[in-house]
């Protein structure tokens, strides 16, 4: 009898967990020439202090030695693993950045727990390609434009108008996210967003959120009587 062989083709395996850090420590090292400096002070600062925490507190003491140094090397793991993360993040950013679509890619991976937004914008202008992407948090509504600010700030003016009509008591922010030097720099938007003072609470971000979707969605005004900036939650049943 003809043995029979599978010629599905086999899914191809992938990298265990030690081989994508080395990827993401190479990529970052390709992109970030300052990276090798922070991971060596990252790594090594924990390491000399807990070296001199073993000589000042047990230089007597074999075990406590010896525990005061492992301390200071996981220590060391921890902190340039933390590094890492950060300083890869900032080149993954740096190799899209000016590119239509860059902020959406930002919201949509990098947005912490208050904050919503698409990843999709609510305005293009089809002739030079610039944006304005919407963002609702716990600072309120803001407004990113993407593009250089001289073509950006009209459009923001616009989209302020209309949030503006329907939520006069939401306070609205423009953040600039372009060429020019007063611009936020595409990694640091994130962190832009938290700086903002709040305004909103939890269940107010959300029927924030709700009104300005649905009146996208539609082009139809909200009805009236609904305050979102005096919404309460909903008691649990």
């Amino acid at each position: 009898m003809a043995r029979t062989t599978d010629s599905t083709p086999k899914a191809p395996k992938e990298p265990g967990r030690l081989k994508q850090m080395y990827q993401v420590f190479q990529m970052t090292r390709r992109y970030d020439n300052l990276a090798i400096w922070y991971f060596l002070l990252a790594f090594l600062g924990p390491v000399a202090l807990g070296i001199a925490l073993a000589f000042l507190l047990s230089s007597d003491n074999v075990l406590g030695f010896v525990l005061y140094i492992i301390a200071g090397v996981l220590g060391g793991l921890l902190v340039f693993l933390i590094v890492l993360g950060r300083r890869a993040e900032r080149a993954a950013y740096s190799q899209i950045a000016g590119q239509p679509g860059a902020v959406g890619a930002v919201l949509k991976s990098s947005l912490r727990r208050g904050w919503t937004a698409s990843e999709m914008p609510i305005n293009v202008s089809p002739k030079t390609q610039d944006a304005v992407y919407r963002a609702v948090g716990r600072g309120g509504v803001a407004l990113i434009g993407e593009g250089p600010r001289s073509r950006t700030q009209r459009m923001l003016e616009d989209e302020r108008r209309n949030v503006s009509r329907i939520l006069p008591n939401v306070p609205v922010t423009f953040l600039y996210v372009g060429p020019d030097p007063e611009s936020t720099p595409l990694h640091k938007l994130p962190g832009k967003l938290r700086s903002l003072k709040p305004a909103l609470r939890k269940p107010e971000i959300l029927a924030v959120a709700n009104r300005l979707n649905s009146l996208g969605k539609n082009g139809l005004p909200i009805p009236k009587g609904i305050d979102p900036t005096k919404v309460r939650a909903p008691r649990p049943r």
